[in-house]
């Protein structure tokens, strides 16, 4: 099998965002190719983006000179635990995953005692729509390479931050406090405001306090991405309250934060249709939850 120049560990949405139109070939394993269940869609989503499909880890980072991993956060140190039994020496392993910054220093001593070169990369914005244009923040001892490497695989927005591993994604993590808090801090908002029928005068309120910002807009974006990616989400935020008790500063409002992603995330909702139709579909399940 001719190897690819590069390989994806984790091959969901932001891996098949960044693969297409890639402008090298590559690689992809995904945990879900060995679960029956799933094997089918994971094999469908290989042939779809002309992806060379590996059935295990080893077997898709071995030889490979760049590795993106884009798992879920808990998947992140298994992930680079099973890459380090395999990874040839001076291959890149470029660590994308929303984690805490220990997290990702217990897996760069596991990529580089096994000879990898480990880089902390950060990204900064929803993969869609920008794709490979998407913010990336990278740090580590192998900045550099990680840069040119991920410009390699056509990335075009690749900012280097000073600093050790882990830099990259403390940026991420805080980051997170806010845009992540305030999608569950608003998704509160507007239930409750759904509830009283007092849309129009709270966000009214809102808008007149922020003006040039539509708060139902937001509202409507905000609880879309709760319903679709709330158990991913909840999975960082998790992450984000380690990143917080590690500094010590504290963690309540985050902790409140996955609590309420996860809820919502929980539902299996689809988050299609207008805001009122989001809302009440929350409600609906909530309410049927409490009985």
């Amino acid at each position: 099998m001719e190897r690819p120049d590069l390989t994806f560990l984790g091959f969901g949405e932001a891996a098949q965002a960044f693969a297409d139109g890639m402008p090298v070939t590559f690689g992809a394993y995904d945990r879900k190719t060995g679960m029956d269940a799933a094997r089918g869609a994971k094999l469908a989503d290989y042939a779809r983006a002309s992806a060379t499909g590996f059935s295990t880890n080893a077997d898709a980072v071995r030889f490979a000179p760049i590795i993106l991993s884009l798992v879920t956060a808990d998947q992140a140190l298994i992930a680079a635990r099973e890459s380090a039994a395999a990874i040839s020496a001076g291959a890149l392993y470029c660590d994308m995953n929303s984690v805490a910054p220990n997290t990702k220093r217990e897996a760069a001593l596991l990529i580089e005692a096994a000879g990898g070169r480990y880089v902390d990369v950060a990204i900064m914005a929803p993969v869609h729509p920008q794709r490979q244009g998407v913010p990336l923040l990278v740090s580590g001892a192998h900045t550099e390479a990680g840069c040119a490497a991920l410009a390699s695989a056509g990335f075009t927005n690749v900012r280097a931050v000073p600093g050790g591993i882990g830099t990259a994604s403390s940026i991420k993590m805080l980051r997170s406090v806010m845009v992540k808090g305030l999608e569950a801090l608003t998704a509160e908002c507007v239930l409750a405001a759904h509830r009283a029928g007092l849309i129009d005068e709270v966000f009214g309120a809102l808008n007149n306090s922020w003006p040039g910002v539509d708060w139902l807009e937001k509202a409507d974006y905000n609880l879309e991405r709760m319903m679709v990616h709330g158990l991913r989400r909840a999975e960082e935020m998790e992450e984000v309250v380690k990143t917080l008790d590690g500094l010590g500063t504290g963690s309540a409002m985050t902790r409140g934060t996955v609590e309420r992603q996860r809820a919502i995330g929980s539902m299996g909702l689809t988050g299609q249709g207008p805001l009122d139709a989001k809302l009440a579909a929350v409600l609906q399940e909530r309410q049927g939850q409490a009985a």
